[in-house]
């Protein structure tokens, strides 16, 4: 059963790799933020994953964490780009 987890650990590696490509030389600004969220979030997958490999619940805590900094951020990037400031 680990090696599930080692093999969803390299993919999601490899997967991180293409969206940071796209965040680099994608078309938009748009785009870019959907690509630095989808890093984020393929990040919390890893921390998960990661914890359960190491038989480490903490990991988990810190995920939560770095989930709601993720959304927050990404709201906040979203809306300065609609309207031009984040007031």
């Amino acid at each position: 059963m680990i090696d599930v987890f080692y093999a969803s650990v390299i993919v999601l590696i490899l997967t991180v790799f293409l969206c940071l490509y796209r965040v680099l030389l994608g078309p938009g600004v748009e785009n870019r933020l959907i690509a630095v969220n989808t890093v984020g979030t393929k990040t919390i997958i890893l921390l998960v994953l990661i914890g359960l490999i190491l038989e480490r619940p903490i990991f988990l805590d810190i995920a939560i964490v770095y989930a709601m900094i993720n959304f927050i951020a990404t709201l906040a990037i979203a809306k300065y780009l609609g309207r031009g400031c984040v007031c």
